[in-house]
């Protein structure tokens, strides 16, 4: 088993704290996202759409999306459990999950790939209208998530889940996208605080 990483993007970041949390240790292939090294033939011949991570087991099968390669590690290490426990647990952490990277990471993601430069030769047409667009749609998911977390510890309820994987990775890149966390949010900056002192944060 090895699993093709991408440094610091969000995605691979993704796996790597989700694997912390577990305590998995499983072999990384670097991939120098900033040199291309997604598009490589390497790559592409595991994951057509030339993205990373990509989990490729000993059989050859290979897993790509981050939240997939999560679900793999999940069924087959259960504890602690990171996607919910029991029915209503399970349905709501996918649903904050599903929340979290549809509104919020898919929305600083696009400000960051369509306004940084070095993301030109990425992101073709880079559109920075389109950038700047998704910039306030972040915030008002954040403003969101400032009302939810007035009543909770962690996104979707009291105990840590993949949805506040995917907030603290989404956080942690409003930094290069050029979005702050207004200083009023509170509760999202207790929460970003939460996260980020958690071990796996480094991972």
């Amino acid at each position: 088993m090895k699993l093709f990483d991408g440094g610091k993007a969000p995605n691979p970041r993704r796996v790597r704290i989700f694997l912390a949390e577990k305590g998995i240790s499983v072999p990384l292939v670097p991939v120098d996202m900033g040199a291309m090294g997604h598009r490589s033939a390497d790559v592409t011949a595991r994951n057509p759409l030339q993205r990373l991570p990509v989990l490729e087991l000993d059989d050859g099968t290979v897993i790509a999306e981050s939240v997939a390669i999560c679900r793999y590690f999940e069924e087959l290490h259960p504890s602690p459990p990171l996607f919910g426990v029991g029915a209503k647990g399970r349905a709501l952490v996918e649903m904050w999950q599903r929340r979290m990277e549809l509104n919020f990471l898919g929305s600083v993601a696009s400000a960051f790939r369509h306004i940084h430069p070095a993301m030109k030769e990425w992101e073709i047409p880079q559109i920075p209208e389109w950038g700047e667009a998704n910039k306030p749609k972040a915030l008002e998911f954040l403003a969101l998530m400032e009302r939810e977390l007035a009543g909770r510890r962690f996104a979707a309820g009291d105990d840590f889940t993949i949805a506040d994987i995917t907030g603290l990775v989404t956080l942690d890149f409003m930094k290069p996208a050029r979005i702050e966390v207004p200083a009023d949010m509170v509760n999202v900056l207790r929460w970003r605080d939460d996260l980020r002192a958690r071990p796996s944060a480094a991972a």
